[in-house]
């Protein structure tokens, strides 16, 4: 097999940004230290990138969805600095956290059971505290099961931090509760938008994600928080449009004017999803290039009218600040991230 040519997508990533966020959500936590959530493959970003530069700012501590998310961390992390938060499905989820020595963090009877009947040792636990996802419920806190548990850290997860929400103090009231019933090593409450919520609501452990990889969720990081991902992609055809030409799947746009246009190598299967349409631009050299028709599988279409000196093979950079990028498309600023396609050089 040759070698592959050069890919017409890249992605680049701002390592000094990336560390600087973690920092920055580190003090903001104050007395509490900040961990980083890495599932989802630092969110769309690369756990073999990230997680290096995440230890080396200063975080100590981890955090995966699934089983299968954690050899690609412990290759940069210690084992317990690890903890996956389904948790124990099966026997066999047991079996890999006590060889592994990653924690699990246990979120319901049946885990917790499971847990103990296979061996235990140190678990992280999940309190459900209003948001009705994952987690042991308030009232079961008292069960012998959880009693039996070695609880490292007590967690739960907030459902409405990015909102000026009564929800919120509910949420930290109920969560105080169950400090006080179930005896851990630290506690953990706050999410990213968590963090800008005040001391209150920080304990010993934050959990920030969104925001180390450049989202902001809330007011109160505005000013915080540097780009991370920088995507780009590449010119594949130029071609003249005449008044009336219309362009893409349904003719959605036509020309209304003589005009230079560029086909370029970016879709929807890159994670440039169909919301910006119609909408959007990228850009050559700081010029807005505005996005023409549907955006396709593989392609889009934009107006080059304003870069007359662009040529096939130049790159194009895909605007991705993402508090912008959600105004603009309306998808959160998680999807954003986290669809962003394979076919990136990343």
């Amino acid at each position: 097999m040759p070698d592959l040519p050069p890919p017409s997508l890249r992605l680049r990533l701002d390592p000094g940004a990336l560390a600087a966020n973690w920092r920055a959500l580190d003090r903001m936590s104050g007395a509490a230290r900040a961990g980083a959530a890495v599932k989802a493959d630092c969110y769309g970003l690369g756990t073999e990138r990230c997680v290096p530069v995440l230890r080396e700012a200063g975080a100590a501590r981890f955090f995966v969805a699934h089983w299968s998310e954690v050899p690609a961390v412990l290759r940069h992390a210690d084992p317990a600095q690890v903890s996956v938060l389904h948790g124990p499905l099966a026997q066999a989820d047991v079996v890999f956290a006590r060889e592994s020595g990653v924690r699990p963090v246990i979120n319901s009877l049946h885990q917790a059971r499971l847990w103990t009947a296979g061996g235990g040792g140190p678990c992280d636990l999940m309190v459900d505290t209003g948001i009705n996802r994952l987690g042991i419920g308030m009232a079961e806190l008292s069960d012998p099961a959880i009693a039996a548990l070695s609880v490292d850290t007590l967690m739960s997860h907030l459902a409405c931090a990015d909102e000026d929400s009564a929800m919120n103090a509910g949420q930290l009231a109920r969560f105080r509760e169950a400090c006080g019933l179930v005896p851990a090593r630290a506690r953990s409450l706050a999410n990213s938008a968590g963090i800008a919520l005040g001391p209150g609501y920080h304990f010993d452990l934050t959990r920030p994600g969104l925001s180390l990889y450049g989202g902001v969720p809330c007011p109160g990081l505005e000013g915080q928080i540097r780009q991370v991902a920088f995507p780009q992609a590449a010119v594949i055809q130029l071609r003249r449009l005449g008044r009336g030409d219309s362009v893409g799947y349904n003719a959605t746009f036509t020309a209304d004017r003589d005009m230079a246009a560029a086909v370029v190598s970016l879709g929807y299967a890159d994670g440039f999803l169909r919301p910006w349409g119609g909408r959007g631009a990228l850009a050559y050299e700081g010029v807005r290039l505005p996005l023409l028709g549907r955006v396709s599988m593989d392609m889009v279409v934009v107006d080059a009218s304003a870069a007359p000196l662009l040529r096939e093979g130049d790159w194009l950079d895909v605007p991705y600040s993402l508090p912008e990028a959600a105004a603009a498309t309306g998808l959160s600023q998680y999807e954003l991230l986290t669809v962003l396609g394979r076919r990136f050089a990343r």
